[in-house]
């Protein structure tokens, strides 16, 4: 007997809360280079553009196609960054926070209710409710998933231009071996997170690849999505 198909990431959520509710993602809270974003979107009722999922579930092209038809069809939209330098004050967790806030803060309709992936309540300007796999289940979410890895991705890919040799148009500042003998060939960028396990491994001619164990074993700071 052949499985039903997976339904994919739906209103529901939103029709149970107060009205305008945006959803709420993250892209970058892992990777050992470049900033973290966040997006926030309302979407209408009755109007989701069709498709929209998980952004790790989708291509590049599908996802440069949804980033289109999210901006052209939601009632609003916005989309927030923290720096490297803000990341290393604040640490990831308060710096994701920071860049959703000003996800909303670029909104052009202030929403009066949140949808965020993730189980971690962050401090917005509005009550907040977390969706463990909230990409996966919110149509709202799953479009700020698109709109922040998009938005990031084509920073990242800028930032190959300003820092060529990392490779960073190809893995956005994420683990890879590219990146890991690019950081032991040339040092960390100003971009890099200094903090992180993997370039404080390459700052002392170790092989960033090795962070995994060393986080466990030299207790090194590590993070990764």
């Amino acid at each position: 007997m052949a499985r039903a198909a997976r339904p994919g990431p739906h209103m529901r959520l939103e029709k149970d809360c107060p009205a305008p509710v945006c959803g709420i993602d993250e892209a970058g809270r892992g990777p050992w280079a470049g900033p973290v974003c966040a997006a926030a979107v309302i979407l209408k009722p009755r109007a989701a553009p069709k498709g929209v999922d998980d952004s790790k579930k989708l291509s590049a092209a599908r996802r440069a196609e949804l980033e289109l038809e999210i901006k052209a069809r939601a009632l609003a939209w916005g989309i927030g960054f923290a720096s490297v330098e803000e990341i290393a004050a604040l640490n990831i967790v308060q710096a994701t926070g920071l860049a959703m806030r000003r996800a909303v803060a670029a909104m052009t309709v202030s929403p009066v209710f949140a949808l965020v992936d993730g189980n971690y309540p962050f401090d917005l300007p509005c009550p907040v409710r977390t969706v463990v796999g909230g990409d996966g289940l919110s149509a709202s979410i799953a479009a700020a998933s698109i709109l922040a890895k998009t938005a990031r991705d084509r920073l990242m890919a800028e930032m190959d231009d300003a820092y060529p040799g990392y490779g960073f148009a190809g893995h956005k500042g994420y683990r890879a071996r590219v990146h890991a003998e690019a950081l032991l060939r040339l040092g960390p960028s100003p971009i890099h997170r200094l903090g992180w396990g993997p370039v404080k491994l390459a700052l002392i001619g170790k092989d960033p690849m090795l962070a995994y164990e060393a986080a466990f074993q030299e207790e090194l700071p590590f993070a990764e999505d």
